[in-house]
């Protein structure tokens, strides 16, 4: 008999490879509508598109459809991160303005990295049930990344728009197709949209940033010029604008989406009101700033979740700093940034505030600044949200329904409903009960096509011999022994001899020294892939006043690490 995961890549491959109807039977349905998990429902789809829903004794499946029996599991609209960038990477070196490390890791390099390994960034955010994301802010080649991503199947439902119209500008990034353009005067903001317009932006961006000593409305005209010229020519417009008199002040001004929190004082319930009235979109983004603090003190928590659905080689590159201690002095850093810090409260306030209000908010996470992992990010985003005090049906409906209306695609997106676009994600428990159950995908359908992590993320042995090296950097004892065979066997490479043999052993071991020595770092001197072996010559600090050597061998087979031989 086959295995259930042979059965279900099977059937991946059958509706695949021709459109047919697909019928989701006997599975309960999350109505995000009305917050409620309605039992026994029947989904139809042909094609990209829902053509029925109902109870299981009502709605039949077509003789010719593909039959997927949901009995005990559970079925939610797709997920939609809305704010990301497709220009960074999530890794330590991808805003130089922020921590500039060029001389040790050229930004060029930075860049070059995203943009080949684009298909992945795509594939991770299906795997973690993110059927559409949102840039919010980038450079014209957004555009081209757009139009790829929208082709390709593998890849979620993509808006963007064009580089920031920005009051500040900040240094070392791209300046041959920069992300954020900044402009002096009314008339330079309106010449700023109009040269996005031939490339049809699904919105306009606008950083509105106050300098020190300055008054928030001394650059309103300009805000004001790029908001009129983005309404004249149906476009709805996004406003960086973190500041509560810069909020107050773009919203008044015409903006329809605040994409950050208010974090600098707690918004009254004139402000309040204002957002509702108007219908503003405000994504909270809770977490972004974190990243870049983690980064700079070198405290990294990383869940088992982000070590699993990250991208391993941008994510390693967040420990670096332990094994170049002369480019960024992360210990002095302790001393003065602390995490969680008085944003985060205000933060953390002011969304409890908006939502009870009842102002449209929705779940975004900034994904791409240094430490916000593109697609793992996004689950702790909403824990975060929970957190605050949101129910779990409130972040649901924030991560679904309430983008899609922010943004203007309600009528193809966020509800399963007939006739909207089949972006589904299955799923083994309730999340009306357990938020973490959108940690494990079971299948995410995306245009009425079936994908499964095993399909999008298949893994090689360098990724292996990487997930472990980061899990070990974090000291996380399950996402460390994830990558190893139950049987794995260790040896010292010299004599021969056989130190540890499976895994319960490498618990034993491994378990101990994590909480022993919470600096423990091991860097990646130099890496050699050749087939099924990884060799890594490693230089382990955090243990004794001397950094440890050696040269570690791994051998994987059947996507798990079999062997490892080790000389010190």
């Amino acid at each position: 008999m086959k295995s259930p995961c042979l059965l279900l890549a099977a059937l991946c491959l059958t509706v695949s490879a021709a459109a047919q109807t697909i019928c989701i039977a006997h599975v309960n349905m999350i109505d995000v509508k009305k917050n409620v998990t309605l039992p026994d429902q029947t989904i139809i789809i042909t094609k990209d598109r829902i053509v029925a829903t109902g109870p299981a004794n009502k709605v039949k499946a077509p003789a010719d459809a593909t039959v997927i029996d949901g009995t005990g599991k559970y079925i939610m609209p797709g997920m939609t991160d809305a704010h990301i960038h497709f220009f960074q990477s999530g890794g330590l070196y991808t805003r130089p303005d922020a921590i500039n490390l060029t001389n040790y890791h050229p930004y060029q390099k930075d860049q070059d990295y995203v943009k080949a390994n684009l298909s992945d960034l795509m594939a991770r955010y299906l795997a973690c049930g993110i059927t559409s994301v949102i840039d919010v802010g980038g450079p014209m080649a957004n555009f081209e990344i757009r139009d790829r991503a929208n082709s390709d199947s593998a890849a979620p439902t993509t808006w963007v728009t064009g580089p920031l119209v920005s009051t500040y500008l900040p240094q070392r990034l791209d300046e041959k197709d920069p992300p954020i353009v900044k402009v002096t005067s009314p008339e330079e903001a309106k010449r700023q949209v109009q040269k996005e317009l031939p490339y049809k932006p699904d919105f306009i961006k606008i950083w509105y940033i106050v300098y020190s000593r300055h008054k928030a409305d001394s650059t309103l005209p300009i805000v004001k010029a790029a908001i009129a010229e983005s309404h004249a020519n149906g476009l709805k417009v996004a406003v960086h604008a973190t500041q509560y008199e810069t909020a107050k002040l773009a919203v008044a001004a015409g903006a329809d989406i605040l994409v950050h929190s208010v974090d600098d004082a707690v918004m009254d319930g004139g402000m309040l009101k204002m957002l509702k009235d108007k219908h503003i979109l405000y994504i909270p983004t809770l977490r972004v700033m974190d990243g870049y603090y983690r980064a700079m003190i070198q405290r990294q928590p990383f869940t088992t979740h982000e070590l699993a659905y990250s991208d391993p080689f941008m994510l390693g590159t967040l420990t670096d700093l332990l094994h170049m201690p002369e480019a960024y002095d992360y210990k002095a850093a302790r001393g003065f940034i602390h995490v969680p810090n008085k944003a985060d409260t205000i933060m953390a306030t002011n969304l409890k505030l908006a939502q009870d209000a009842g102002v449209l908010v929705a779940a975004g996470t900034d994904a791409g600044n240094i430490g916000t992992m593109h697609a793992s990010s996004f689950l702790e985003d909403l824990l975060a949200m929970q957190k605050v005090g949101l129910s779990n049906a409130e972040i649901i409906k924030d991560a679904t329904l309430n983008a899609a209306i922010g943004f203007g695609k309600e009528k193809d997106y966020g509800s399963i409903e007939k006739g909207k676009i089949a972006d589904l994600i299955l799923l083994e428990k309730d999340p009306l009960l357990d938020l973490n159950v959108l940690g494990n995908v079971s299948m995410t359908i995306h245009n009425g096509k079936i994908f499964t992590k095993e399909k999008l993320l298949p893994v090689t042995p360098e990724i292996l011999a990487q997930q472990q090296l980061n899990a070990y950097n974090a000291g996380n004892l399950e996402a460390f022994l994830a990558p190893y065979s139950d049987s794995v066997k260790i040896y010292d490479q010299a004599s021969g001899k056989l130190l540890l043999e499976g895994k319960e052993a490498m618990r034993k071991s491994y378990g101990p020294l994590f909480k022993a020595a919470p600096e423990l770092h091991c860097q990646m001197v130099k890496r050699i892939v050749a087939g099924n072996t990884v060799v890594d010559e490693e230089r382990v600090t955090g243990i004794k006043d001397k950094a440890l050597t050696a040269v570690v061998i791994y051998t994987i087979d059947h996507d798990k690490i079999v062997k490892v031989a080790m000389a010190m």
